[in-house]
């Protein structure tokens, strides 16, 4: 067994490798494990795509690689349309000929925001910026190579307002809350904020069984997102309500957050309003092939009665609660 993963630098990909550096040594058939990033393999660069896997031949490849700049997109979209589109399909073409698994990750930005309630994964993708034409259109390759082909078995799961152990909203958040007294934050945007230690112990509880071998599971599009919505205020709110429990020395006080509509805080990039997506599909498909690698995942598929995934807000907590802990904040 021969796993790949892309994106070794970002928060998805250093939440891969902790999770395969405690996970690889309890199976039966310990897997040999190759991670890449920017400086190994430049995801603009086809030709870079094909020769690494020609050489490493992965039987599992994971690209937790992606170009998430949303604003910056929008003025280089021809980079952004070759890592978020063309380059998973390079991907796929080579698990699809080969007889691999192939994990992608999406976003809800594939969709306008404008439906009520929650997403489905077979809902109209409708991306209303670069960013999110880009990663609908690698989703769309990587469907259209597997439809061809009677090998290999694919993934695409869809996410959203990742945080983990790099740049992103609730660091951001705990930042500014030192250095001000009064935050605005939009109040009128909804999602799932999803802990990247979470998304790679469920996806690798996909990919995987307990003896380290390869799950056939259906391949297709899954959402992958805790349960419950929130949105950026309450989500920064509750950031810096957890901060300061934990003893964190911060100007911002929860009640000095004031929401403000996303029209008073204009970007470059337009983003969904409403981005709550159904997990339904995946937790069925885990009940039924999950591999069981995290304390979650193995709550979850041992029980005969669905639990569903767990709520957000907990995770979030536990996550700022380390940050203080780690003298991070």
């Amino acid at each position: 067994m021969h796993i790949l993963v892309f994106g070794k630098d970002g928060q998805l990909g250093k939440a891969f490798k902790a999770l395969l550096d405690v996970v690889s040594p309890t199976l039966v058939n310990k897997p040999v494990i190759q991670y890449v990033g920017r400086s190994e393999c430049d995801l603009s660069h086809p030709d870079a795509i094909r020769n690494l896997l020609t050489q490493l031949q992965p039987n599992l490849i994971i690209n937790a690689s992606a170009y998430t700049t949303v604003d910056k997109a929008e003025i280089e979209a021809d980079l952004a349309y070759a890592v978020n589109a063309k380059a998973p399909e390079i991907m796929a073409e080579f698990a699809a000929k080969n007889d691999a698994s192939f994990i992608h990750f999406s976003t809800d930005y594939v969709f306008d925001g404008e439906k009520y309630g929650f997403y489905l994964e077979d809902d109209i993708r409708h991306p209303l910026g670069i960013y999110g034409k880009s990663k609908a259109l690698g989703e769309e390759a990587v469907i259209r190579v597997f439809s061809n082909s009677a090998k290999g078995r694919y993934a695409i799961l869809r996410t959203s307002w990742v945080y983990g152990d790099g740049s992103n909203f609730i660091r951001t958040i705990l930042r500014l809350a030192k250095e001000r007294e009064e935050l605005k934050i939009i109040d009128d945007q909804y999602g799932a904020p999803t802990s990247s230690d979470w998304l790679a112990s469920v996806s690798l509880s996909l990919a995987l069984n307990q003896q380290g071998d390869l799950v056939k599971f259906p391949s297709g599009i899954y959402h992958a997102v805790p349960a419950g919505a929130v949105s950026w205020h309450g989500l920064a709110s509750l950031a810096v309500e957890s901060a300061l429990e934990a003893g964190a020395i911060l100007k911002a006080k929860p009640a000095s957050i004031r929401p403000i509509r996303a029209v008073e805080y204009p970007l470059p990039a337009p983003r969904p309003m409403n981005s709550r997506m159904s997990t339904d599909k995946l937790q069925s498909i885990l009940a039924l092939y999950g591999g069981h690698f995290s304390s979650t995942a193995q709550s979850y598929n041992d029980s005969n009665k669905d639990p569903g995934f767990p709520h957000w807000e907990g995770m979030v907590r536990e996550y700022v609660f380390k940050l203080a802990s780690d003298g991070v904040i």
